[in-house]
């Protein structure tokens, strides 16, 4: 149905759209602004009004509205707001015009679920997000230890020798907003001493048993187009590898998860509970 717009006196002035919102206000001014567009650019001015959730604030950006030839176009979700609002413009003879009710009502007469009537919740999706493509180039650009600035920076920090699926470990907890480094440990180059600050719930070492260290790094090499011979995949010098890597992880008091067999997603649901429950016992120290 259609709504009835009240006829106003000052039709000759320009029109002030209000667009009122509970949260940003983003989704009010970007529709009043498209619907405005469609007239001559001085026949409309658009006035923003975020963060509405306070009763009291409606009465008076009412009366403010009232002296203007003026619309009220609104994003509340409480209903208790939306009432307040139409009862109130229609003591000023000014019309309103609700542009997510109807949605909402559509969406939930399909899902047959109500909605869950909390203001902000696009803009919680939208940090989520964004956090997420921050994590996930924050993996790449610290990935093998290519910007070591980004060990204190992380939120943890994922050690190991080459081939213990570390840089797949950090995109997965990318993929979950957690701003994963990581760093190869090599017998001929020292780590950076802020890997030894980190305390241990921040600090992975992934681990691997020789053997499947050994046929993972042969895989590798038949992909490259590279000599099997070469030293890389010599016992020898894995065993060298694992156990420099040993005694660099105990020297750091990190935790040590044992990557053989194991899936990607394995291994990431082990580091994430061992970080989050590290992290609450931060935040109540």
């Amino acid at each position: 149905m259609k709504e009835e717009f009240t006829i106003s006196a000052k039709n000759d002035l320009k029109l002030v759209i209000y667009a009122i919102s509970d949260s940003v206000g983003d989704t009010a001014e970007l529709v009043a602004r498209a619907a405005a567009s469609q007239f001559n650019q001085d026949a409309v001015e658009i006035r923003l009004v975020p963060y509405v959730n306070d009763p009291g604030e409606i009465p008076e950006i009412v009366e403010e509205a009232g002296a203007f030839n003026s619309l009220i176009a609104y994003t509340l979700v409480l209903p208790e707001l939306r009432d307040l609002l139409v009862r109130e413009a229609a003591k000023q003879g000014i019309p309103t015009l609700d542009i997510m009710t109807p949605m909402i009502d559509a969406i939930s007469a399909i899902v047959h679920h109500p909605p869950k009537l909390e203001p902000g919740l696009i803009r919680k999706t939208d940090e989520e997000y964004y956090r997420k493509v921050e994590a996930i180039e924050f993996a790449v650009k610290c990935d093998d230890g290519k910007d070591a600035r980004g060990i204190t920076r992380a939120d943890l920090v994922v050690i190991g020798v080459s081939r213990t699926s570390k840089s797949p470990l950090c995109m997965y907890l990318a993929q979950k907003q957690i701003m994963a480094a990581n760093l190869p440990l090599v017998p001929e180059v020292s780590p950076p001493e802020e890997i030894f600050r980190l305390p241990s719930h921040r600090l992975f070492g992934l681990s691997i048993q020789p053997q499947q260290l050994n046929e993972i790094r042969r895989e590798r090499l038949k992909t490259l187009g590279i000599t099997s011979n070469a030293d890389y995949i010599s016992m020898e010098r894995i065993h060298r590898e694992l156990e420099y890597a040993e005694n660099i992880m105990k020297k750091t008091g990190c935790t040590v998860i044992d990557v053989t067999n194991k899936a990607v997603e394995e291994t990431a649901s082990k580091v994430m509970e061992i970080y989050f429950r590290g992290e609450r016992v931060e935040e109540y120290k």
